[in-house]
């Protein structure tokens, strides 16, 4: 954590700079892979989202450090911080982390066996993630009771 606001506000900036290349990059890849226009643009906002405000929320983690965070964020914080957290978001934005991790350790901006690592926690831990946020969405789930803190 940055020492004080300054410090983390001028630090936000230059990771937002460097984010919006690295998605410019991404998106190229992703074109270059021969996906649809709509496609490309459903990653891009989601990965916008999970590099910009995320990995920025209380400390300021570049793309790289944050593959170590997509557990906390599809189990936890995209589901009370994102207002339209369903099941189906939750997926589309762990296919984007990974589409986005692949782009990086292609790129050698992470190692391959932190992908291999983040493929086997995405599998492993979706089907808990997908519970997760069909509980909190449930009307009828007391969620103090059910572990999650208001």
């Amino acid at each position: 954590m940055l020492d004080d606001e300054s410090d983390y506000d001028s630090r936000c900036q230059q990771l937002r700079q460097e984010n919006a290349a690295l998605l410019g990059d991404f998106r190229r890849w992703l074109k270059k892979a021969g996906l649809g226009e709509t496609t490309i643009r459903s990653h891009f906002s989601n990965l916008d989202f999970y590099l910009n405000h995320f990995l920025l929320y209380a400390d300021t983690l570049t793309a790289a450090d944050g593959i170590c965070y997509v557990g906390e964020f599809l189990g936890d914080w995209f589901i009370h911080k994102a207002m339209w957290s369903n099941k189906t978001t939750v997926k589309a934005n762990a296919a984007s982390l990974k589409k986005f991790y692949a782009f990086m350790a292609e790129r050698g901006l992470v190692k391959p066996e932190e992908l291999a690592t983040l493929k086997q926690q995405i599998k492993d831990e979706l089907p808990d993630w997908l519970g997760a946020v069909e509980r909190y969405n449930d009307p009828d789930v007391d969620l103090l009771e059910d572990g999650w803190p208001i």
